[in-house]
């Protein structure tokens, strides 16, 4: 198959919602929630993808010609790409019936792992996910990455105690999924968290803890002062508050901030390698892709997914060559027009 070919096959499958465009910058989903869209009048999810749009980066060739490394490693994990699925959930109320949470985790994570990369898993009301992520994570030897909505702190411990008998190689949490329309007043309650619960809850996890959802300098200080060991700059592809700024506005701000610190990760609006390259000259260390790895599993199945971080791959690599970066460490802000 080709990637053009999983996208067309995942339009036969897809619920109402989801249109698995050509390029998915939330334009056609735009408010739809359930669904893809975002919070609000849905510009959250088009202005994220816009903004690494507008950047463009500056080509230099006069440099020694050799292979370029696009390796990184992650808390001892090392992946093909900086790029990691982001956890996505609750897939068939917004993406279709073809799986639930527990058959697209089973499908992804592995899938991730052949393909080079790692995923990030979802969570829900039904524990039955986690359960089923942990299973998925057995599987491959722990290599993915838990991610826990922010419930109240008997049910964090419960999923933090549950998916550490997978010994997955670091655990997360989308903080900011406390804005998620869909999980007001559910059972069990999720919510913000005061830095002393996230001290607590980084010390039950006992993993090197993702903090998932950072849109500020503030915001990535406190993750830092609760003892995170990474974060997300993220707005939760503007499904959790409308109007917010875009991922890629508030990263500069962010690494200048505490990227000495800690690991900074990024998503919102990533489909390319170009993107890819766009978020790491801002200064992250890796991105995380939602919304496109859907499509693949939807589409394609393990292959979709093989399919896309293959192209996502040879795009970075590309433009790392024609930028004059050999490796991940030479990509700087000098390679962003303006800087």
């Amino acid at each position: 198959m080709t990637y053009k070919e999983v996208l067309d096959q995942a339009r036969t499958c897809m619920g109402p919602y989801c249109k698995s465009c050509p390029t998915c910058n939330g334009l056609a989903c735009k408010n739809t929630v359930p669904g893809p869209g975002a919070k609000g009048i849905g510009t959250g999810f088009i202005r994220n993808y816009q903004k690494w749009q507008e950047l463009c980066v500056n080509m230099d060739t006069i440099c020694e010609n050799k292979p370029v490394d696009t390796s990184f490693t992650l808390f001892g994990q090392k992946v093909d790409i900086p790029v990691f699925a982001a956890p996505v959930g609750a897939v068939t109320k917004h993406y279709g019936d073809k799986y639930d949470d527990l058959q697209y985790n089973d499908i992804l994570v592995p899938a991730c792992a052949e393909a080079g990369i790692a995923a990030f898993t979802g969570d829900g009301t039904d524990p039955a996910v986690m359960e089923g992520t942990a299973k998925a994570l057995i599987k491959t030897h722990g290599c993915g990455v838990p991610t826990i909505k922010p419930w109240n702190m008997e049910t964090v411990k419960e999923k933090l105690d549950l998916v550490k008998t997978a010994d997955p190689f670091a655990i997360a949490m989308d903080i900011d999924a406390a804005g998620l329309p869909f999980l007001q007043n559910m059972t069990p309650p999720a919510g913000s968290k005061t830095v002393d619960e996230l001290k607590q809850i980084v010390a039950w996890a006992e993993k090197p803890f993702i903090l998932k959802g950072i849109m500020t300098v503030a915001g990535a200080k406190k993750a830092l002062e609760a003892g995170a060991s990474a974060i997300v700059v993220s707005n939760h592809g503007g499904r959790v508050l409308d109007q917010c700024p875009a991922t890629a506005e508030v990263l500069p701000a962010i690494v200048d901030a505490v990227g000495d610190k800690m690991t900074i990760l990024v998503d919102g609006g990533i489909r390319t390698g170009m993107d890819v390259f766009k978020a790491l000259a801002l200064g992250a260390d890796a991105v995380l892709i939602a919304r496109p790895f859907v499509n693949m599993v939807y589409g394609g199945g393990a292959e979709g997914v093989k399919i896309y971080v293959e192209k996502l791959k040879a795009e970075l690599a590309d433009t790392m060559a024609m930028c004059g970066a050999h490796c991940l460490a030479d990509i700087n802000r000098s390679m962003i027009y303006g800087y």
